[in-house]
């Protein structure tokens, strides 16, 4: 009798565990479709390709160097009058040409905006809208474990979907019907060089060398440790509660993070951003007879906070571990642009060479190293923080030194920029967003009427001051004026919901010109400004 009691008892328990498990261990469902480039401008892009060099100009041909910060906040600089951390090297680069006031990117977030700058259109127009996806849950488990028993901060999970197998995530990237601003520069002859951070694909047909670039050194993930973690006395490793940061501890020099020179795996053991220099002194160095064009995406000051000890050293008054660190490593980013300017001078390529500096986003204001005071929000915001960034441009003898350009522009001017100062044509068969700025800044014209963002229903456009900023989830709306407002303190849009509608029509209009995501986001991201909450696609 017992034990038909201790049955009756034990075994409906072991049913509802097997069931649980197989419910928890039960793989979501993939969808494995895969992501086939758009046919007509893939066609499009290899007849212009094709093409011979038509231009006719006597000309020498211009060099072209892009350096790319990451996160790196407008007020992180004393370009812009920050304090914390003095950038003689950048401010010197800007006064020596021109400095943007209000230097917007096309996205809030690494990626997508990388996207916008190297193809010199809206990323929304060809899918590149969010982060691509490395890896997805494989099962129920792992999902309700993110949603439910993990302490992600400010990062939410979106509802279950279906999410991409691992075919279908493979063809994640830089779709390979767009025409890159190296694929541009190659048509022309010239030598081109990526090193630093890719972050715009990681298989067979993203890599940089099927984008355009002769040479790669770097890395393609969104973040690498910038040196070993070991127990290197030069090294100053700082740690952050942020769950994120824990990830890319794990993975910094994993699969994708890890360094490589063109495709071959390098155990580099030098700190990343003064390696990044030197490379970049080589390759100024073997091409320096001949055009080239040299895009640096750097990885700081994004995380994991390394630095070496030297310029840790520098920031003796900062009794906040985290912010000297930060600091230290904008100063370490400050020098290496500084190295690569001075090589650029060296050589007697300075009137023969565009140099163009900006960052990819705001400041990650989640890392609590900095705010992006006085601009509201950071990195993957709409609001100011997120969007508008330290932003110049230097060309001996084409741009009049301390010039200060007040109006509105993009990173996607960089590619239109570049293509004018090397004497390449476009194809007409795609839309370009950008101008080219040299002209633009010497003719002192507009450059832009209106400047968009989209993150799926998260959106915001600026026409002119004003600003309206569209909330992910609950689709609130926030309108201002930034020539009173830059902080974005003050919300108009009840007091003038003409101007909300107006706005509201002109991003509706344009985003009759863009297509739908080509993968899906995992997760969003929650800003809460007390009485305001805001919510973006990731």
């Amino acid at each position: 009798m017992a034990y038909k009691k201790i049955t009756k008892i034990v075994v409906p328990i072991l049913i509802v565990l097997f069931l649980l498990a197989l419910f928890l261990f039960w793989p979501i469902n993939t969808n494995g479709k895969l992501i086939e480039p758009d046919t007509k401008l893939a066609a499009g892009k290899a007849a212009f390709l094709a093409e011979k060099d038509s231009s006719k100009t006597s000309s020498k041909k211009p060099n072209i160097i892009i350096l790319l910060a990451d996160d790196l906040g407008k007020y992180d600089i004393s370009l812009y009058g920050g304090k914390s951390t003095p950038t003689p090297q950048i401010d010197s680069l800007a006064t020596s040409g021109v400095t943007f006031s209000d230097g917007y990117v096309s996205s809030s977030i690494c990626s997508p905006s990388r996207a916008g700058l190297i193809t010199g259109r809206y990323q929304e127009r060809f899918g590149h809208e969010y982060q691509p996806g490395d890896r997805y849950p494989k099962n129920n488990l792992e999902y309700y474990a993110f949603k439910y028993l993990m302490n992600t901060n400010s990062w939410r999970l979106n509802p279950k979907i279906e999410y991409p197998n691992e075919a279908s995530i493979a063809t994640q990237g830089l779709p390979k019907s767009e025409i890159t601003f190296a694929d541009l520069a190659k048509k022309q002859g010239y030598s081109t060089g990526i090193i630093g951070k890719w972050h715009l694909g990681h298989n067979k047909g993203f890599f940089p060398l099927d984008r355009g670039f002769d040479y790669h050194y770097g890395f393609y993930q969104a973040f690498s440790l910038f040196a070993p973690e070991d127990d290197n006395p030069d090294i100053i490793n700082h740690h952050h509660k942020d769950f994120t940061d824990k990830m890319i501890w794990g993975k910094g020099r994993v699969g994708i993070g890890q360094i490589r020179r063109d495709t071959t795996i390098i155990q580099e053991k030098a700190y990343l951003t003064e390696k990044f220099a030197e490379e970049a002194e080589a390759f100024i160095d073997k091409n320096k007879t001949k055009p080239f064009l040299l895009y640096v995406p750097f990885n700081a000051p994004h995380t994991p906070f390394q630095v070496r000890k030297k310029y840790y050293d520098r920031f003796p008054n900062v009794k906040d571990e985290n912010k000297r660190v930060y600091f230290a490593m904008i100063s370490a980013l400050d020098d290496a642009i500084g190295r690569i300017r001075e090589k650029v001078k060296k050589e007697g390529l300075e009137e023969n060479t565009l140099i163009i500096f900006a960052s990819d986003n705001g400041g990650a204001d989640y890392t609590f190293a900095t705010t992006n005071a006085p601009l509201k929000g950071g990195k993957f915001s709409h609001f100011e923080g997120g969007i508008n960034v330290p932003f110049a441009l230097s060309w001996k003898g084409k741009i009049k030194p301390h010039t200060v350009y007040k109006t509105p522009v993009s990173s996607l001017d960089i590619f239109s920029t570049i293509a004018a100062a090397i004497h390449s044509g476009l194809p007409k068969d795609r839309v370009y967003d950008g101008v080219d700025l040299v002209s633009y800044v010497n003719e002192n014209k507009e450059a832009h009427k209106n400047l968009y963002w989209r993150s799926g229903d998260a959106k915001a456009i600026r026409s002119g001051n004003y600003k309206l900023i569209i909330s992910g989830k609950t689709h609130e709306t926030w309108l201002y004026d930034l020539a009173k407002d830059k902080s974005e303190t003050t919300d108009l849009a009840s007091k003038n919901p003409e101007k909300v509608k107006e706005l509201q029509t002109a991003l509706q209009t344009w985003e009759k010109g863009l297509i739908k995501p080509l993968w899906p986001n995992l997760t969003y991201y929650e800003f809460d400004f007390g009485r305001q909450k805001y919510f973006v696609d990731l």
